[in-house]
């Protein structure tokens, strides 16, 4: 092997390890994402839906009115904007979602929240002034819901489908707040 051949190898083995130093230590690529991204899902006979979404931590803060400031629109989450997908046309509050994929957005108030599917896709939930990059000329439905006050906290914002009494509901948990937003699949109302 010629000498040139040797130092270009050399040089690229030294900014190689330059690059790993670099992302392990002031990136800190290889540490846990503080808001993971998580996945709800159900599957319903022929319906199947799913939330994409990032897990932020409550960490002994002040969650509602304070990190998430009431009567503002919130990305649902942390990170990238979170996402809804039906494979079925839905009946949410009276309102028809048609099936597809939409970003969430909320509207966070102390008794209860406005929750908005977006037909957009936004890559980031926030831009880089920390607003949220919600259009509201792109909502589908908006809808009202109530909130509900839990008994025990919960740590991590926490996105679920829950169909325990029969009834779908997309819910979501976080601190001591829960909101539930029912869902009907538009062709099993229709056979009823």
């Amino acid at each position: 092997m010629n000498n040139f051949l040797k130092r270009l190898l050399i040089f690229l083995a030294i900014v190689a390890i330059g690059l790993l130093l670099y992302s392990a230590f002031v990136e800190n690529i290889f540490s846990p994402r503080l808001s993971p991204k998580d996945t709800a899902k159900i599957e319903l006979n022929d319906l199947n839906l799913k939330v994409e979404y990032n897990r932020p931590s409550k960490r002994e803060r002040e969650i509602f009115g304070a990190l998430v400031p009431f009567n503002k629109v919130w990305r649902t989450g942390a990170n990238e904007a979170t996402t809804f997908e039906t494979n079925k046309d839905l009946e949410i509050n009276g309102m028809r979602l048609a099936k597809g994929k939409y970003t969430v957005w909320t509207v966070p108030m102390e008794t209860s929240w406005k929750v908005m599917f977006n037909t957009r896709q936004y890559e980031w939930g926030v831009n880089e002034k920390m607003e949220p990059m919600w259009d509201p000329n792109y909502d589908a439905i908006e809808l009202e819901t109530q909130v509900k006050e839990l008994e025990d906290t919960v740590e991590k914002f926490t996105i679920a489908f829950d169909n325990t009494t029969g009834k779908l509901k997309l819910t979501m948990a976080w601190d001591k707040t829960l909101i539930e937003i029912p869902i009907e699949a538009l062709d099993k109302k229709v056979l009823n």
